[in-house]
């Protein structure tokens, strides 16, 4: 986990997509006051706006949330019930190929 926010991982999420600290903090329905200070790493995010970071960047909760140098997100019901049955598969894939 990041002990700061990555700026620079950040404004690269965002060039990649065309994107800038302007629109970041208006998708989070933050000022653009506090997305700097967030930046400057004087402000925590909350879960919602980490959350609404990943989705605009394009990653993970938990990577945004690394880079941004707080907790991660809870996954939901449903991220944990496809992560789960994700690893299901890899196991009976493994069982499969073990008996074959």
């Amino acid at each position: 986990m990041a002990l700061f926010f990555d700026a620079g991982w950040y404004d690269e999420r965002l060039a990649e997509r065309g994107l800038s600290r302007v629109v970041l903090a208006a998708a989070a329905a933050m000022s653009e006051a506090d997305l700097a200070l967030a930046f400057k790493d004087q402000r925590e995010l909350s879960v919602r706006e980490v959350s609404v970071f990943a989705e605009l960047l394009g990653v993970t909760p938990a990577e945004a949330a690394s880079r941004a140098g707080v907790r991660p997100p809870p996954a939901s019901d449903s991220q944990r019930i496809a992560a789960l049955e994700a690893r299901v598969a890899v196991l009976e894939a493994e069982l499969a190929r073990l008996k074959g």
